[in-house]
């Protein structure tokens, strides 16, 4: 596969548009357009106009750095509005001479779909995890394969209409076509994890702004996915309220003092901040810690509450491995061992070549995801409830245009 690919991470804190080409087998990054999120909140857009701005701004830092014009991109989501199952479907081969063929397979996903899915909800993955060609179980790939019958188990990951028409809606305003919708959890999962740690079972958890996106391999393949309603915000909103200091205070703090481990931390450590309407104040460095703490502890709480609701009974030899900027606290992965009993590790994406300073962070574990995602196998097979929004035309100012018609003249 050769090409240009062009991913468009839209987060509750930041917007990334990035710009990969396949030389030689290998992605190059080419492009890269970081501008702070607007009109987001806990993943889900609140303000259509907000966000359109935002997107565009970062859409054409990555033209300018790349020197393409960006029409077509895979576009993340996230949001306490998705949900998924797993699910089987079965067909009858139509030829059995031919062995399985794609029509074959997709007959087989689309049938896996038995359920009927609301009006107000859309499939947007239909992920195939593993087949069944006669008695033949275990089938990555059945393509070829003869026999009778083809049964298929699949991850299904369907959303509110209303939301995804909203996230088409503010990319389309752009002048940008979105190829295809990807949870942000699986596109990261492509940019850190390895096959090994995938077969063996593995979380991961990407730890963003406002929520917390976890998925379970096992096999493989992709067992659960599910959105857990905490982030990096709530922390910092803990904090704020408990120190009475603007949340863009509470942030620095975050950052700076920030730690889940309370017992590491000499008692005698201090540091200043100034509240509303009152004079600075000195807070234990201890005293922040328990507080996050127990934040964090709540996080993974739910984490193995949905992995436990998953039916999932195997082991998870890899662990859990946490990415998105959250992942980054200090001592986080201390918590995840302790509520999680399982090994855990924070990751960034891997592999990268060209433009990547600005990558070398959990932060872009999803931006770059897209990219990964694209050259899978993943997408090979989509929902015929499509998502997709119609092409536009040429932009070729799309931030000046933006600005002139949403913001008040000066």
């Amino acid at each position: 596969m050769e090409g240009i690919l062009f991913g468009l991470d839209i987060g509750t804190t930041k917007v990334c548009a990035i710009v990969g080409e396949m030389r030689d087998g290998q992605l190059q990054i080419i492009g890269i357009g970081i501008e702070p999120a607007r009109g987001m909140r806990k993943g889900m857009i609140v303000d259509v106009n907000e966000a359109s701005i935002a997107i565009a701004r970062a859409v054409e830092k990555a033209e300018q750095s790349s020197g393409y014009e960006l029409n077509h991109a895979l576009v993340s989501m996230a949001g306490e509005h998705l949900d998924s199952t797993n699910s089987w479907g079965s067909t009858t081969l139509r030829s059995r001479s031919a062995g399985v063929t794609r029509d074959d397979v997709e007959r087989a996903l689309q049938a896996a779909q038995h359920e009927q899915i609301p009006n107000d909800r859309q499939v947007v993955h239909l992920v195939p995890r593993t087949f069944t060609v006669d008695e033949h179980q275990g089938v990555q790939s059945p393509l070829g394969m003869f026999g009778t019958k083809l049964d298929v188990e699949a991850h299904i990951v369907t959303a509110t209409a209303a939301a995804l028409k909203n996230l088409s809606s503010c990319v389309e305003k752009v002048g940008v076509e979105a190829e295809e919708l990807v949870l942000n959890v699986l596109a990261s999962a492509e940019a850190v994890l390895d096959s090994a740690e995938k077969e063996m079972g593995v979380i991961i958890a990407d730890i963003g702004g406002g929520t917390t996106d976890i998925a379970l391999y096992a096999d493989g393949a992709v067992w659960h996915t599910a959105v857990i309603p905490l982030g990096g915000y709530h922390i910092t909103n803990d904090i704020a309220i408990g120190l009475r200091v603007p949340y863009d205070v509470a942030e620095s703090v975050k950052l700076r003092y920030g730690d889940c481990r309370p017992q590491e931390i000499d008692p005698d450590n201090v540091f200043t901040v100034t509240p509303f309407g009152g004079e600075k104040i000195v807070v234990g460095w201890q005293d922040l810690a328990l507080v996050v703490e127990a934040r964090v502890e709540e996080m993974f709480d739910m984490v193995l509450q949905s992995l436990k609701q998953s039916g999932y009974q195997g082991m998870l030899p890899a662990g859990i491995v946490l990415t998105g900027g959250s992942a980054q606290l200090r001592g986080i992965t201390t918590v995840a061992e302790r509520v999680l009993n399982v090994p855990a590790r924070v990751a960034q994406p891997r592999k990268l070549v060209g433009l990547v300073d600005a990558l070398q962070s959990p932060s872009y574990s999803t931006a770059v995801g897209l990219l990964y995602w694209a050259m899978s196998g993943y997408n090979a097979f989509r929902p015929k409830e499509s998502g997709n929004i119609n092409p536009r035309r040429e932009w070729g100012r799309r931030l000046g245009g933006w600005l002139k018609v949403f913001l008040p003249d000066s």
